[in-house]
Formats: C-alpha cells, sequence, structure tokens
C-alpha cells in the first residue's frame, strides 16, 4: 500500500489495523515466552495433604512465606495445584509439612518457567521426613 492509499481506507480500518499490530506485538511477549512474570505452579503428587510449603534459596534457610496460603483453604490436596508467589525460576530447597505432622525437606528441586507446572513432589521424592 501506498501512503496515499491510507485516505482511501475507511476510517475504522485505519483504526483497526495499527491496534491489530499491537495485539499481536503484546501477545508475543506474554506469559508464554517464559517471562519471570509467568505463573508458576506446584503439584502435589503425594498421596497426602500438604499443609506448609516453603522454598528457600538452595543451600540456605532463608525459608519464604509458606505457599499454602496462596490456596483457598490453605493446603494442596494430593493431585492439586497451587500457584507458587514471590520467586523466580531456579534450584531451591523446599520444606514441607504434611496433613500426617510430617516434616520433610528436599535439596536441589528445579523449579521451571515454561510447563504446565513448575515443580512437582511424589510420594519417593519424601527420604528426608521427620515426625
Amino acid at each position: 500500500m501506498r501512503p496515499d492509499d491510507e485516505e482511501d481506507l475507511p476510517v475504522t480500518i485505519r483504526f483497526l489495523l495499527p491496534l491489530a499490530a499491537v495485539l499481536l506485538i503484546a501477545d508475543a511477549t506474554g506469559p508464554g515466552t517464559g517471562s519471570a512474570a509467568e505463573r508458576l505452579r506446584f503439584w502435589n503428587l503425594t498421596t497426602t495433604t500438604i499443609s506448609e510449603l516453603y522454598l528457600a534459596p538452595v543451600g540456605t534457610t532463608d525459608w519464604g512465606a509458606n505457599q499454602c496460603l496462596n490456596d483457598r483453604d490453605g493446603a494442596v490436596d494430593s493431585d492439586e495445584r497451587l500457584a507458587i508467589t514471590g520467586i523466580d525460576p531456579g534450584v531451591y530447597d523446599v520444606k514441607l509439612v504434611d496433613k500426617k505432622g510430617r516434616l520433610c525437606q528436599l535439596k536441589g528441586v528445579k523449579v521451571e518457567a515454561g510447563r504446565p507446572y513448575a515443580f512437582s513432589i511424589a510420594d519417593g521424592d519424601l527420604t528426608d521426613c521427620t515426625k
């Protein structure tokens, strides 16, 4: 299209073309690109409910907030997913308490963006637990 052809376009088209371009650019830079703002989720693959879940930078005891508080009932049931907030993708140590009262720690858990869930924990992962 030549610059003088633009005047021949109806007003609606002249408005919608730039708007469509902006929407396409916004979509391309949205959550699907693995940005830090992407929603991270934990998937509880254990057979018990988790009532407390904390993450700390690997090798530290700088435990963040109880992530279970992000859930409506304050716990993560078996096969439930939970939104994780306040952290970026990376490697973390994880501390959890289940409804049976066990305290378990996992070291070096990889939290990844760009997937349906950032990390999961299964019964077989719970090897360092105390009651």
